[in-house]
Protein backbone atom coordinates (compact mmCIF):
# COMPACT_ATOMS: atom_id res chain seq x y z
CA UNK A 1 0.00 0.00 0.00
CA UNK A 2 1.22 3.38 -0.95
CA UNK A 3 1.98 5.60 1.62
CA UNK A 4 2.51 9.23 0.76
CA UNK A 5 5.31 11.00 2.38
CA UNK A 6 5.81 14.26 4.54
CA UNK A 7 7.22 17.38 2.49
CA UNK A 8 9.87 17.22 4.91
CA UNK A 9 11.06 14.18 4.68
CA UNK A 10 10.77 14.61 0.39
CA UNK A 11 12.95 18.06 1.37
CA UNK A 12 15.55 15.32 3.16
CA UNK A 13 15.81 13.07 0.07
CA UNK A 14 16.08 15.09 -2.34
CA UNK A 15 18.96 17.10 -0.66
CA UNK A 16 20.95 13.56 -0.21
CA UNK A 17 20.69 13.04 -3.99
CA UNK A 18 21.71 16.19 -4.31
CA UNK A 19 24.42 15.77 -2.23
CA UNK A 20 25.24 12.34 -3.46
CA UNK A 21 25.48 14.10 -6.86
CA UNK A 22 27.76 17.07 -6.09
CA UNK A 23 30.38 14.12 -4.47
CA UNK A 24 29.90 12.57 -7.85
CA UNK A 25 30.94 15.10 -9.59
CA UNK A 26 33.56 16.37 -7.28
CA UNK A 27 35.08 12.34 -7.45
CA UNK A 28 34.73 12.42 -11.34
CA UNK A 29 36.67 16.09 -11.53
CA UNK A 30 39.42 14.64 -9.55
CA UNK A 31 39.96 11.33 -11.43
CA UNK A 32 40.53 13.64 -14.38
CA UNK A 33 42.71 16.21 -12.95
CA UNK A 34 45.42 12.85 -11.62
CA UNK A 35 45.28 10.97 -15.10
CA UNK A 36 46.25 14.28 -16.61
CA UNK A 37 48.07 16.60 -13.56
CA UNK A 38 49.85 13.56 -11.85
CA UNK A 39 51.84 16.31 -9.61
CA UNK A 40 48.96 19.53 -10.17
CA UNK A 41 49.65 19.47 -6.04
CA UNK A 42 52.63 21.31 -6.40
CA UNK A 43 51.04 23.62 -9.09
CA UNK A 44 51.09 26.77 -6.91
CA UNK A 45 54.59 26.37 -5.97
CA UNK A 46 57.13 28.60 -7.82
CA UNK A 47 60.69 28.57 -8.34
CA UNK A 48 62.44 32.03 -9.98
CA UNK A 49 63.91 32.00 -13.20
CA UNK A 50 65.45 34.87 -15.28
CA UNK A 51 62.81 35.32 -17.17
CA UNK A 52 60.93 35.69 -14.31
CA UNK A 53 58.42 33.19 -12.42
CA UNK A 54 57.44 29.31 -13.42
CA UNK A 55 55.59 27.46 -12.28
CA UNK A 56 57.40 24.27 -9.87
CA UNK A 57 55.63 21.97 -12.65
CA UNK A 58 58.25 23.31 -15.24
CA UNK A 59 61.12 20.92 -12.57
CA UNK A 60 58.77 18.11 -12.35
CA UNK A 61 59.53 14.68 -13.35
CA UNK A 62 57.79 13.90 -16.32
CA UNK A 63 59.80 11.58 -17.67
CA UNK A 64 62.01 11.53 -20.25
CA UNK A 65 59.93 10.60 -23.77
CA UNK A 66 63.40 9.45 -25.23
CA UNK A 67 66.40 7.15 -24.48
CA UNK A 68 68.99 9.15 -22.58
CA UNK A 69 72.67 9.18 -23.94
CA UNK A 70 75.56 9.37 -21.20
CA UNK A 71 79.48 10.91 -22.31
CA UNK A 72 82.02 10.37 -20.14
CA UNK A 73 84.49 13.34 -21.14
CA UNK A 74 87.97 13.81 -20.10
CA UNK A 75 90.97 16.90 -19.88
CA UNK A 76 94.12 15.24 -20.78
CA UNK A 77 96.88 17.85 -19.52
CA UNK A 78 98.90 18.87 -22.87
CA UNK A 79 102.20 16.70 -22.55
CA UNK A 80 100.72 14.01 -21.35
CA UNK A 81 100.56 10.80 -23.57
CA UNK A 82 99.52 7.22 -22.70
CA UNK A 83 99.61 3.97 -25.02
CA UNK A 84 98.25 3.94 -28.52
CA UNK A 85 95.60 1.32 -27.55
CA UNK A 86 94.92 3.22 -24.48
CA UNK A 87 91.06 4.34 -23.29
CA UNK A 88 90.39 7.85 -25.42
CA UNK A 89 87.24 9.98 -24.04
CA UNK A 90 85.82 13.11 -25.65
CA UNK A 91 87.27 16.59 -24.42
CA UNK A 92 85.45 18.30 -21.26
CA UNK A 93 86.16 21.33 -23.98
CA UNK A 94 84.62 19.92 -26.92
CA UNK A 95 81.60 18.61 -24.52
CA UNK A 96 80.66 22.44 -23.34
CA UNK A 97 81.36 23.73 -26.70
CA UNK A 98 78.54 21.06 -27.85
CA UNK A 99 76.09 21.69 -24.77
CA UNK A 100 76.47 25.29 -25.67
CA UNK A 101 75.71 24.78 -29.36
CA UNK A 102 72.56 22.95 -28.09
CA UNK A 103 71.30 25.67 -25.66
CA UNK A 104 68.18 27.36 -27.30
CA UNK A 105 66.28 28.74 -23.95
CA UNK A 106 68.61 28.08 -20.92
CA UNK A 107 71.90 28.12 -19.25
CA UNK A 108 72.26 27.35 -15.29
CA UNK A 109 75.49 26.75 -14.13
CA UNK A 110 76.89 25.91 -10.35
CA UNK A 111 80.77 26.58 -9.97
CA UNK A 112 83.28 27.19 -7.30
CA UNK A 113 85.08 29.99 -9.12
CA UNK A 114 85.63 31.68 -12.54
CA UNK A 115 89.23 31.82 -13.80
CA UNK A 116 88.54 31.29 -18.01
CA UNK A 117 91.02 34.09 -19.48
CA UNK A 118 94.66 34.20 -19.17
CA UNK A 119 94.02 37.90 -17.50
CA UNK A 120 92.35 35.75 -14.37
CA UNK A 121 95.37 33.77 -13.90
CA UNK A 122 97.81 36.74 -14.82
CA UNK A 123 99.68 34.74 -17.44
CA UNK A 124 99.80 34.48 -21.52
CA UNK A 125 99.14 30.78 -22.16
CA UNK A 126 98.76 29.99 -25.64
CA UNK A 127 96.84 27.14 -24.07
CA UNK A 128 94.26 29.23 -22.14
CA UNK A 129 92.18 29.62 -25.57
CA UNK A 130 89.95 26.84 -24.81
CA UNK A 131 88.81 28.49 -21.56
CA UNK A 132 88.72 32.11 -23.57
CA UNK A 133 86.59 30.13 -26.39
CA UNK A 134 83.78 28.79 -23.69
CA UNK A 135 83.81 32.52 -22.21
CA UNK A 136 83.59 33.62 -25.63
CA UNK A 137 80.39 31.62 -26.21
CA UNK A 138 78.73 31.76 -22.85
CA UNK A 139 79.07 36.00 -23.23
CA UNK A 140 77.64 36.08 -26.50
CA UNK A 141 74.54 33.45 -25.90
CA UNK A 142 74.01 35.91 -22.77
CA UNK A 143 71.94 38.16 -24.43
CA UNK A 144 70.48 35.48 -25.90
CA UNK A 145 68.87 32.86 -23.77
CA UNK A 146 68.52 32.76 -20.00
CA UNK A 147 72.01 32.47 -18.38
CA UNK A 148 72.25 32.24 -14.39
CA UNK A 149 75.40 31.23 -12.62
CA UNK A 150 75.63 30.35 -8.96
CA UNK A 151 79.28 30.88 -7.50
CA UNK A 152 80.82 30.41 -4.18
CA UNK A 153 81.83 34.06 -2.70
CA UNK A 154 85.44 34.52 -4.33
CA UNK A 155 88.22 34.49 -1.53
CA UNK A 156 90.67 37.06 -1.65
CA UNK A 157 92.90 35.85 -3.87
CA UNK A 158 89.95 35.10 -6.68
CA UNK A 159 87.95 37.23 -8.62
CA UNK A 160 84.39 37.37 -10.27
CA UNK A 161 85.61 39.91 -13.23
CA UNK A 162 84.38 36.74 -15.80
CA UNK A 163 81.06 37.05 -14.15
CA UNK A 164 81.08 40.39 -14.51
CA UNK A 165 81.28 40.53 -17.70
CA UNK A 166 78.59 38.34 -18.19
CA UNK A 167 75.92 39.97 -16.13
CA UNK A 168 76.60 42.84 -18.55
CA UNK A 169 75.97 40.67 -21.69
CA UNK A 170 72.51 39.56 -20.16
CA UNK A 171 73.39 36.66 -17.43
CA UNK A 172 72.53 36.44 -13.90
CA UNK A 173 74.77 35.56 -11.12
CA UNK A 174 74.00 35.07 -7.67
CA UNK A 175 76.68 35.00 -5.14
CA UNK A 176 76.47 32.46 -2.65
CA UNK A 177 78.10 33.13 0.80
CA UNK A 178 78.49 29.40 2.33
CA UNK A 179 81.55 29.91 4.50
CA UNK A 180 78.49 32.38 6.36
CA UNK A 181 75.84 29.64 6.05
CA UNK A 182 77.70 26.20 6.42
CA UNK A 183 81.51 27.33 6.98
CA UNK A 184 82.27 25.53 4.02
CA UNK A 185 82.24 26.68 0.00
CA UNK A 186 80.20 25.89 -3.06
CA UNK A 187 82.69 23.30 -4.54
CA UNK A 188 79.94 21.98 -7.05
CA UNK A 189 80.77 21.96 -10.55
CA UNK A 190 77.91 21.16 -13.09
CA UNK A 191 75.67 22.56 -16.21
CA UNK A 192 71.91 22.44 -17.08
CA UNK A 193 71.00 23.23 -20.41
CA UNK A 194 67.78 23.54 -21.62
CA UNK A 195 66.50 21.40 -18.60
CA UNK A 196 67.33 18.63 -21.05
CA UNK A 197 71.28 18.23 -21.02
CA UNK A 198 73.83 18.31 -18.21
CA UNK A 199 77.15 17.91 -17.30
CA UNK A 200 78.75 17.23 -13.79
CA UNK A 201 82.40 16.43 -13.03
CA UNK A 202 85.70 17.83 -11.51
CA UNK A 203 86.22 20.31 -13.96
CA UNK A 204 86.32 23.85 -12.96
CA UNK A 205 85.10 27.09 -14.74
CA UNK A 206 89.05 27.49 -15.46
CA UNK A 207 91.25 27.13 -18.43
CA UNK A 208 93.58 25.50 -16.91
CA UNK A 209 90.99 22.70 -16.31
CA UNK A 210 90.17 21.89 -19.95
CA UNK A 211 94.69 22.41 -20.66
CA UNK A 212 96.29 21.90 -17.85
CA UNK A 213 94.86 19.67 -15.28
CA UNK A 214 93.85 15.97 -15.86
CA UNK A 215 89.87 16.26 -14.94
CA UNK A 216 86.90 13.51 -15.65
CA UNK A 217 82.94 14.40 -16.01
CA UNK A 218 79.90 13.08 -17.60
CA UNK A 219 77.73 15.03 -20.09
CA UNK A 220 73.95 13.41 -20.52
CA UNK A 221 72.04 14.57 -23.21
CA UNK A 222 68.26 14.44 -23.77
CA UNK A 223 67.66 13.80 -19.68
CA UNK A 224 64.68 15.97 -19.06
CA UNK A 225 63.81 14.11 -16.08
CA UNK A 226 67.37 13.88 -14.74
CA UNK A 227 68.08 17.50 -15.31
CA UNK A 228 64.97 18.69 -13.96
CA UNK A 229 66.06 16.62 -10.77
CA UNK A 230 69.82 18.30 -10.94
CA UNK A 231 67.62 21.29 -11.85
CA UNK A 232 66.44 21.50 -8.15
CA UNK A 233 69.69 21.42 -6.53
CA UNK A 234 70.80 24.82 -8.47
CA UNK A 235 67.55 26.18 -7.15
CA UNK A 236 68.68 25.81 -4.07
CA UNK A 237 71.91 27.33 -4.07
CA UNK A 238 69.92 30.00 -6.13
CA UNK A 239 67.72 30.68 -3.38
CA UNK A 240 70.13 30.77 -0.56
CA UNK A 241 72.95 33.59 -2.79
CA UNK A 242 73.23 36.66 -1.68
CA UNK A 243 74.19 38.76 1.89
CA UNK A 244 71.13 38.15 3.77
CA UNK A 245 69.81 34.70 2.99
CA UNK A 246 69.55 31.57 4.96
CA UNK A 247 68.89 27.83 5.13
CA UNK A 248 65.56 26.74 5.20
CA UNK A 249 64.72 24.06 7.65
CA UNK A 250 62.94 22.29 6.66
CA UNK A 251 63.23 22.53 2.80
CA UNK A 252 59.75 23.98 0.98
CA UNK A 253 58.34 20.26 -0.72
CA UNK A 254 59.39 21.76 -4.15
CA UNK A 255 62.74 21.35 -3.54
CA UNK A 256 62.09 17.66 -2.41
CA UNK A 257 63.07 14.22 -4.69
CA UNK A 258 61.76 10.77 -4.69
CA UNK A 259 64.72 9.58 -5.91
CA UNK A 260 68.06 8.67 -4.28
CA UNK A 261 69.99 5.66 -2.36
CA UNK A 262 66.38 3.28 -1.77
CA UNK A 263 64.32 5.00 -4.74
CA UNK A 264 66.49 5.67 -7.58
CA UNK A 265 65.46 7.22 -10.96
CA UNK A 266 64.81 4.14 -13.74
CA UNK A 267 65.10 5.16 -17.29
CA UNK A 268 67.16 3.87 -20.30
CA UNK A 269 70.67 5.44 -20.94
CA UNK A 270 71.61 4.67 -24.33
CA UNK A 271 69.38 1.65 -24.65
CA UNK A 272 70.61 0.26 -21.36
CA UNK A 273 68.28 -0.15 -18.30
CA UNK A 274 69.88 2.39 -15.31
CA UNK A 275 68.81 3.49 -12.14
CA UNK A 276 70.38 6.96 -11.46
CA UNK A 277 70.40 9.50 -8.76
CA UNK A 278 72.23 12.32 -7.12
CA UNK A 279 73.38 12.68 -3.93
CA UNK A 280 74.43 16.26 -2.51
CA UNK A 281 76.55 17.67 0.96
CA UNK A 282 76.43 18.82 2.74
CA UNK A 283 73.06 17.33 4.69
CA UNK A 284 71.62 21.06 5.20
CA UNK A 285 71.44 21.32 1.96
CA UNK A 286 69.79 18.05 1.22
CA UNK A 287 65.81 18.53 1.32
CA UNK A 288 63.86 16.00 2.10
CA UNK A 289 64.07 12.60 -0.43
CA UNK A 290 67.79 13.76 -1.36
CA UNK A 291 70.41 11.14 -0.58
CA UNK A 292 73.41 13.27 1.42
CA UNK A 293 76.86 12.30 -0.42
CA UNK A 294 78.76 10.48 1.82
CA UNK A 295 75.50 8.34 2.59
CA UNK A 296 75.64 7.30 -0.87
CA UNK A 297 79.54 6.49 -1.52
CA UNK A 298 79.53 4.60 1.76
CA UNK A 299 76.47 2.62 0.63
CA UNK A 300 78.40 2.03 -2.90
CA UNK A 301 81.50 0.72 -0.91
CA UNK A 302 78.86 -1.64 1.22
CA UNK A 303 77.57 -2.67 -1.94
CA UNK A 304 80.87 -4.05 -3.81
CA UNK A 305 81.13 -7.52 -4.29
CA UNK A 306 84.41 -8.14 -6.15
CA UNK A 307 86.45 -4.39 -6.40
CA UNK A 308 86.57 -0.69 -5.24
CA UNK A 309 88.71 1.66 -7.09
CA UNK A 310 89.03 5.61 -6.21
CA UNK A 311 90.51 8.55 -8.05
CA UNK A 312 90.43 11.36 -5.93
CA UNK A 313 92.59 14.41 -5.55
CA UNK A 314 92.79 14.36 -1.83
CA UNK A 315 92.10 11.61 0.52
CA UNK A 316 92.67 12.51 4.07
CA UNK A 317 90.13 10.76 6.95
CA UNK A 318 90.50 13.92 8.42
CA UNK A 319 88.31 17.34 8.87
CA UNK A 320 91.45 19.31 7.27
CA UNK A 321 90.09 22.96 7.19
CA UNK A 322 88.57 22.92 10.47
CA UNK A 323 89.73 23.99 14.01
CA UNK A 324 91.08 21.68 15.56
CA UNK A 325 91.01 19.08 13.11
CA UNK A 326 88.94 16.28 13.93
CA UNK A 327 89.93 12.15 13.10
CA UNK A 328 87.21 11.49 10.34
CA UNK A 329 87.42 7.88 9.61
CA UNK A 330 83.63 6.86 7.93
CA UNK A 331 85.11 6.32 4.49
CA UNK A 332 88.22 4.94 5.72
CA UNK A 333 86.50 2.47 7.71
CA UNK A 334 84.32 1.68 5.07
CA UNK A 335 87.18 0.57 2.48
CA UNK A 336 89.15 -1.83 5.59
CA UNK A 337 85.59 -3.75 6.45
CA UNK A 338 85.39 -4.19 2.29
CA UNK A 339 88.45 -5.56 2.28
CA UNK A 340 88.70 -7.28 5.45
CA UNK A 341 85.02 -8.60 5.71
CA UNK A 342 84.75 -9.04 2.29
CA UNK A 343 87.60 -9.65 0.54
CA UNK A 344 86.86 -6.98 -2.37
CA UNK A 345 89.46 -5.50 -3.92
CA UNK A 346 90.63 -2.15 -3.44
CA UNK A 347 92.41 0.08 -5.13
CA UNK A 348 93.32 3.51 -4.70
CA UNK A 349 94.44 6.25 -7.11
CA UNK A 350 95.85 9.72 -5.40
CA UNK A 351 97.25 12.83 -6.87
CA UNK A 352 100.69 14.08 -5.97
CA UNK A 353 102.03 17.49 -6.65
CA UNK A 354 103.49 20.55 -4.50
CA UNK A 355 100.16 21.57 -3.21
CA UNK A 356 99.41 17.98 -1.26
CA UNK A 357 99.05 18.02 2.12
CA UNK A 358 101.54 16.59 3.56
CA UNK A 359 99.31 14.82 6.49
CA UNK A 360 97.73 12.77 3.81
CA UNK A 361 100.69 10.03 3.60
CA UNK A 362 100.60 8.41 6.81
CA UNK A 363 97.24 7.28 6.22
CA UNK A 364 97.90 6.44 2.79
CA UNK A 365 100.62 3.71 4.28
CA UNK A 366 98.11 2.55 6.69
CA UNK A 367 95.77 1.25 3.45
CA UNK A 368 98.77 0.32 1.79
CA UNK A 369 99.95 -1.81 5.02
CA UNK A 370 96.84 -3.79 4.79
CA UNK A 371 98.53 -5.62 1.82
CA UNK A 372 101.19 -7.54 3.65
CA UNK A 373 102.65 -11.21 4.22
CA UNK A 374 100.35 -11.91 7.44
CA UNK A 375 96.83 -12.44 6.15
CA UNK A 376 96.86 -10.15 3.39
CA UNK A 377 94.15 -8.03 2.33
CA UNK A 378 93.72 -7.09 -1.73
CA UNK A 379 94.83 -3.28 -0.89
CA UNK A 380 96.64 -1.30 -2.98
CA UNK A 381 97.85 2.80 -3.04
CA UNK A 382 99.41 4.72 -6.28
CA UNK A 383 100.20 7.96 -6.65
CA UNK A 384 99.05 9.92 -9.81
CA UNK A 385 102.02 12.09 -10.99
CA UNK A 386 101.06 14.46 -13.99
CA UNK A 387 104.40 15.11 -15.78
CA UNK A 388 105.23 19.02 -16.15
CA UNK A 389 107.93 21.33 -18.26
CA UNK A 390 109.84 24.10 -16.72
CA UNK A 391 107.42 26.40 -18.26
CA UNK A 392 104.80 24.28 -17.58
CA UNK A 393 105.20 24.40 -13.98
CA UNK A 394 105.56 27.98 -13.52
CA UNK A 395 101.27 28.06 -14.53
CA UNK A 396 99.84 28.27 -10.83
CA UNK A 397 97.64 25.48 -9.81
CA UNK A 398 98.00 23.47 -12.84
CA UNK A 399 99.67 19.77 -13.62
CA UNK A 400 97.50 17.30 -11.03
CA UNK A 401 94.99 14.72 -11.77
CA UNK A 402 91.81 16.20 -10.68
CA UNK A 403 89.20 13.48 -10.73
CA UNK A 404 86.77 12.53 -7.98
CA UNK A 405 84.98 9.56 -9.22
CA UNK A 406 85.16 5.77 -7.63
CA UNK A 407 83.96 2.58 -9.59
CA UNK A 408 82.96 -0.68 -8.23
CA UNK A 409 82.16 -4.14 -9.78
CA UNK A 410 78.70 -2.86 -9.91
CA UNK A 411 78.27 1.11 -9.92
CA UNK A 412 79.59 4.22 -11.26
CA UNK A 413 80.00 7.32 -8.88
CA UNK A 414 80.86 10.92 -10.28
CA UNK A 415 81.18 13.78 -7.59
CA UNK A 416 82.74 16.96 -7.06
CA UNK A 417 84.57 16.91 -4.14
CA UNK A 418 87.58 15.44 -2.44
CA UNK A 419 87.55 13.33 -0.22
CA UNK A 420 88.00 14.66 3.33
CA UNK A 421 85.26 15.17 6.33
CA UNK A 422 84.63 19.06 5.66
CA UNK A 423 83.72 18.77 2.11
CA UNK A 424 80.71 16.37 3.29
CA UNK A 425 79.69 18.41 6.73
CA UNK A 426 80.34 21.93 5.14
CA UNK A 427 80.99 22.08 1.52
CA UNK A 428 78.58 21.85 -1.41
CA UNK A 429 78.90 19.14 -3.67
CA UNK A 430 77.00 16.78 -5.71
CA UNK A 431 77.70 13.11 -7.15
CA UNK A 432 75.89 11.01 -9.81
CA UNK A 433 75.19 7.52 -9.16
CA UNK A 434 74.64 4.82 -11.83
CA UNK A 435 73.81 1.65 -11.78
CA UNK A 436 73.48 -0.60 -14.30
CA UNK A 437 73.76 -4.29 -12.53
CA UNK A 438 70.17 -5.37 -14.24
CA UNK A 439 71.71 -5.16 -17.44
CA UNK A 440 71.53 -8.08 -20.21
CA UNK A 441 73.70 -6.42 -22.62
CA UNK A 442 76.42 -8.35 -23.92
CA UNK A 443 78.18 -5.44 -25.73
CA UNK A 444 81.90 -5.00 -24.72
CA UNK A 445 82.39 -1.74 -22.24
CA UNK A 446 78.72 -0.82 -22.50
CA UNK A 447 77.85 0.32 -18.83
CA UNK A 448 78.86 3.25 -17.74
CA UNK A 449 80.84 1.36 -15.00
CA UNK A 450 83.24 -0.36 -17.30
CA UNK A 451 83.81 2.27 -19.06
CA UNK A 452 84.68 4.41 -16.05
CA UNK A 453 86.73 1.39 -15.04
CA UNK A 454 88.86 1.11 -18.44
CA UNK A 455 89.63 4.96 -17.48
CA UNK A 456 91.14 3.90 -13.89
CA UNK A 457 92.96 1.15 -15.38
CA UNK A 458 94.54 2.90 -17.88
CA UNK A 459 95.55 5.48 -15.45
CA UNK A 460 96.64 2.94 -12.91
CA UNK A 461 98.63 1.07 -15.18
CA UNK A 462 100.70 4.32 -16.43
CA UNK A 463 104.12 5.70 -16.54
CA UNK A 464 102.30 8.51 -13.92
CA UNK A 465 101.28 5.63 -11.72
CA UNK A 466 103.65 4.90 -8.83
CA UNK A 467 103.63 2.90 -6.04
CA UNK A 468 103.70 3.85 -2.47
CA UNK A 469 107.39 4.43 -1.34
CA UNK A 470 107.86 5.36 2.71
CA UNK A 471 106.36 8.66 3.92
CA UNK A 472 109.33 10.99 4.07
CA UNK A 473 110.08 10.10 0.40
CA UNK A 474 106.88 10.48 -1.10
CA UNK A 475 106.37 13.86 0.69
CA UNK A 476 109.33 15.21 -0.35
CA UNK A 477 108.79 13.99 -4.02
CA UNK A 478 105.53 15.88 -4.40
CA UNK A 479 106.43 18.79 -2.90
CA UNK A 480 109.24 19.26 -5.63
CA UNK A 481 106.95 18.74 -8.64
Amino acid sequence: MYTPRSPGLQKIYRDAALVLVVIFILILLMMVQLLLFPFNHQMDKTIRTSSGTVGAADYLDVGCPNPCSLVLVESIPEGMHFGLNSTVNPSIFDGWMKLLSEAERSIDIASFYWAMRNTDTHTSEPSASQGEEVFQELQRVSGKLSVRVAVNKPSKSQSLADLSVLEQSGAEVTVVDMLRLTTGVLHTKFWIVDMRHLYIGSANMDWRSLTQVKELGVIIYNCSCLAKDLGKIFEAYWSIGGSNSSIPSPWPSNYSTPYNEKTPMELNLDNTPARLYFSSSPPALCPEGRTDDLTSILSIIDDAEEFVHVAVMNYIPVTTFSYPKRFWPAIDTHLRKAAFERRVSVRLLISCWQHSDPSMFPFLESLAALKSKWKPLDVEVRIFVVPATQEQMRIPYSRVNHNKYMVTDRVAYIGTSNWSGDYFQNTAGVGLVVNQTDSNTRIPSSTVAEQLRDIFMRDWDSPYSKTMNNVEELTSTCKYI
